[in-house]
Order: structure tokens, then sequence, then C-alpha cells
């Protein structure tokens, strides 16, 4: 059986289509989230202090270095690991966290606006 130039063309042609709809679609749900606001409190040769605000359904992707959270607002987050592992966190008002350096995703969940300090050694 002899297949035209035509067919191959053609399935060629709807095979990118269906690659390129797959791309869209992901790009339009990452361009639904919402970022968290961070605001620059210091940033000197020896420190960096943020403020980071998480409204509900808030997303945060980034390249995050050790640091210590200082939570003044609590609430729960969502960290998705670049595995697709995923850990819940109920942060109260007042507590403070060290975390090592990752690339998680990090959701707001929660039904609460979360407000914390990150304090990044230089």
């Amino acid at each position: 059986m002899q297949v035209s130039r035509f067919a191959v063309s053609a399935v060629i042609a709807i095979a990118a289509l269906g690659l390129t709809s797959v791309g869209l679609v992901q790009a339009q749900d990452k361009a639904k989230e919402r970022a968290s606001t961070v605001k620059v409190l210091l940033d000197n040769d020896k420190v960096r202090v943020t403020e980071s605000t998480f409204k509900p359904g808030d997303v945060s992707r980034s390249q995050r270095q050790a640091r210590t959270n200082y939570f003044v607002k609590g609430g729960t987050l969502e960290r998705t690991s670049p595995d697709g592992k995923k850990t819940r966190n109920e942060r109260k008002a007042g507590t403070a966290v060290w975390l090592e350096p990752d690339s998680d995703v990090v959701t707001n969940v929660g039904k609460t606006t979360v407000t914390l300090i990150s304090v990044v050694k230089k």
C-alpha cells in the first residue's frame, strides 16, 4: 500500500498542532495563576530581607536560597517539589522556620492571606 505525500504531511501537521495545543493549555494554566507579592525591605552586601504576601490561590514559582521565614500572618501553604511531591504546611503567625534552598512551587491553599518575612544571608 502506497501512502501519498499529502497523507503523510497531514498526519505531521495534525501531530504538530496537537503538541502546540498542549503547550498552549499549560501556558494558559500558568497565566491564570496569581503570583505572590514581594516587597524588598532591605538589600545590602550582607542580607536580603523581603516581605511576601500570598492571597488565597497565589502561587510562587522561583529558585529560592536557604533562608529564615517569619510568619506575620499564618495560613495554609502547599509546596510542590520538582518531582511532584506535595506537602501542606499550617503556618501560625509569630513562628519562624528555616528552609534549605529549593525550587518548589508554593501555593496558598487556605482561605486567609499569608504574610511572611524572609531573611537570606549573602
